[in-house]
């Protein structure tokens, strides 16, 4: 019999292949060896190793969900300047990594002859990373895709340019569960819905198993109810917090509303912990109408907000830090928001995170 040692090697195909077979030639010589970085221009950025050698990175946009030809197009491009080589950021960047300098600047001229401007490094606003939305999701309150156009077109200038006090990022998600970082994000755009699941009580003995429907609900809010003699469920509307997961186990369950779906808007998010520890967004616009394919309110509130920022914050002070400096009543007056019932925060230890002290802040 076979001892360990002699079995042949298992081949698998579960998981992912290893990041490192993907790696330029560059980074793998150097890898664990970068000495520091610079920035060169918008969307440029200079990687120094201690052996010497250097990588250029461009930044470019990309819309998220590609098109089986702009992939070729970045593919195309990849293949010309880079050796193959390009990754995509967490926010949906495209980055291109070249071992010459002088390919940078034909590199960006091809990409803005394509359609896809360079920008969004250091103290620019980033890529909208954003969710599915209308295309694909079922349980979305608003679109993705359509919001983060509409929002982008008007900030256009904060990507290609480096002139605000800090980075900001910018995130949407089309309903609360939220598989966009709306939770950690400078500038959150949230939709929301505000009545609870539609109950099809003819149809769901058909498509549902009840007791599965019953223990998708995070707040308990779905009971076992008979109706007109067939087995069905209840909501309890108080205990609703229209997160759609009913939805998703059970189509009899539908939540979209055209007339009471909505969009929030939230700030103060970030995941760095330099200067100050990672924050949680918090509610600054409680409701805005869906209003496309352009969507003029939330492209104005969030564009009003990036403005007052611009004009007030420190330099490398974050949108959540501008805010703890100079406190929510002077933010909710610079901008102009209306201070409602709904910012009060209502939930259970809610008194931790209200002011409690005499100090003032300027």
């Amino acid at each position: 019999m076979a001892t360990q040692s002699q079995q042949p090697k298992r081949i698998t195909d579960i998981g992912p292949p290893h990041y490192e077979k993907f790696l330029p030639p560059i980074i793998k010589r150097n890898y664990g060896q970068w000495k520091y970085h610079e920035s060169l221009a918008p969307g440029v950025l200079c990687h120094v190793s201690e052996s010497g050698e250097k990588l250029y990175t461009v930044r470019a946009a990309s819309p998220r969900l590609l098109s089986i030809q702009s992939i070729r197009v970045f593919a195309d491009l990849a293949d010309k300047y880079c050796g193959g080589h390009l990754r995509f950021t967490s926010r949906n960047n495209v980055e291109f990594l070249l071992d010459d300098a002088g390919k940078i600047e034909p590199l960006k001229k091809d990409l803005l002859a394509a359609g896809f401007p360079v920008g969004g490094t250091n103290n620019a606003i980033s890529n909208i990373v954003h969710t599915q939305g209308w295309v694909h999701c079922h349980s979305s309150a608003t679109d993705a895709s359509g919001i983060v156009k509409s929002v982008m077109d008007a900030l256009f200038d904060h990507f290609t340019e480096q002139n605000l006090p800090a980075k900001l990022r910018i995130a949407v998600a089309c309903c609360l569960n939220m598989c966009g970082a709306v939770h950690c994000s400078d500038i959150a755009i949230l939709g929301i819905h505000r009545k609870p699941p539609k109950i099809q009580h003819s149809v769901l003995p058909k498509v549902c198993e009840v007791p599965t429907l019953i223990a998708s609900c995070p707040t308990g809010a779905i009971r076992p109810a008979t109706v007109d003699g067939k087995q069905s469920v209840e909501v309890v509307e108080e205990q609703c917090m229209y997160c759609g997961n009913c939805y998703t186990v059970c189509p009899a369950m539908p939540l979209n509303d055209p007339e009471n779906d909505g969009i929030s808007i939230w700030v103060g998010g970030k995941v760095s912990n330099a200067r100050s520890a990672p924050k949680f967004t918090k509610l600054a616009i409680p409701f805005l109408p869906n209003n496309p394919p352009r969507w003029p309110e939330v492209v104005d509130a969030v564009t009003n907000i990036v403005n007052v920022y611009a004009q007030n914050a420190r330099k490398f002070e974050r949108v959540g830090e501008w805010i703890e400096r100079i406190g929510w009543p002077r933010f909710f007056q610079l901008t102009g928001i209306e201070f409602t019932r709904y910012h009060i925060d209502d939930f259970k230890n809610a008194g931790q995170t209200y002011a409690r002290s005499t100090h003032i802040r300027f």
